[in-house]
């Protein structure tokens, strides 16, 4: 298998893939500016190659998978869909907890009728927690509901998203997990045991936020190290993500066709293993 491949949920997938949130509008809340431009995206991205889009139907709410049905239904083969439950959104683009197994349902049902499928490839169970950042309970009631959902028929495989270790151990105890999805990147390493450990078992680590939490000293020095590769600073943190781990996907979003393919030429970026140690110095306290 190629180091830009990964075996998840069942098949091999290019292991830099697209995340759809920003197709919805500001706040990801509403209809886009431009649907046709977010259709193009769409298009263009599995034109070269995407075969990995991250959804939910709570982006819009419902706009994005709307958007993906128009853009490519029938969907190739080889494209897996993977969408999350456990949220949705108040009138005023609020974020709400809706994580009771009649909750978890709904959800599924509105991701299969706008996806316009009869089974969902990967459905994560998003934990709110402390918005971007986990926070430790149980979570077996709600992936029980999920199992439950799978053997119905609905779902063909369970994630996690926004999860502690212990969570992940807790719902691994009732259900195979696939993916865990959490906040990760080049400064934000709290995950970096259980991504090791994750690599062990064969399950993808799906980080989200590949820029977010950086501090201005940490955008300087990252930026320095980009334009010394002659890349974007978005693509020297994309690239270390995919040599961090070879069970790390990626789902960097965009609206722009531009922006799409400035990301997905990260994968061809080569790292050397003194630039690898600069990037991975970022992470340490001044």
């Amino acid at each position: 298998m190629s180091p830009l491949a990964y075996s998840f949920a069942g098949r091999s997938i290019n292991r830099m893939g697209y995340g759809a949130m920003q197709l919805a509008g500001p706040g990801v809340f509403g209809p886009p500016k431009d649907r046709a431009a977010a259709v193009a995206v769409l298009r263009e991205a599995v034109a070269v190659g995407v075969d990995h889009i991250d959804t939910s139907d709570f982006y819009g709410p419902h706009v994005t998978n709307q958007i993906i049905r128009e853009a490519l239904y029938p969907y190739p083969e080889r494209l897996l869909l993977v969408t999350k439950v456990g949220a949705v959104r108040g009138a005023d683009a609020s974020w709400l907890p809706a994580q009771e197994p009649d909750d978890l349902e709904r959800a599924v049902h509105d991701n299969l009728r706008n996806l316009g499928l009869d089974r969902l490839d990967v459905v994560n169970m998003r934990i709110l927690g402390a918005t971007h950042a986990p926070s430790e309970g149980s979570i077996a009631r709600q992936v029980t509901a999920l199992a439950g959902l799978q053997r119905q028929g609905l779902i063909r495989h369970i994630g996690l998203s926004n999860v502690t270790a212990a969570q992940v151990a807790e719902a691994r105890g009732i259900a195979p997990i696939v993916c865990v999805q959490n906040h990760y990147n080049l400064v934000h390493r709290q995950d970096d045991a259980l991504v090791d450990e994750l690599a062990r078992e064969g399950i993808a680590y799906v980080p989200f936020f590949p820029l977010g939490g950086f501090s201005p000293i940490q955008s300087g020095e990252l930026s320095r190290i980009a334009a010394a590769l002659n890349a974007t600073p978005m693509q020297v943190a994309l690239a270390w993500l995919l040599h961090r781990s070879p069970n790390i996907l990626l789902i960097p979003g965009t609206s722009s066709v531009k922006h799409l393919h400035e990301n997905l030429q990260a994968a061809q970026l080569a790292l050397s293993a003194s630039t690898m140690a600069e990037l991975d110095a970022l992470a340490q306290p001044a």
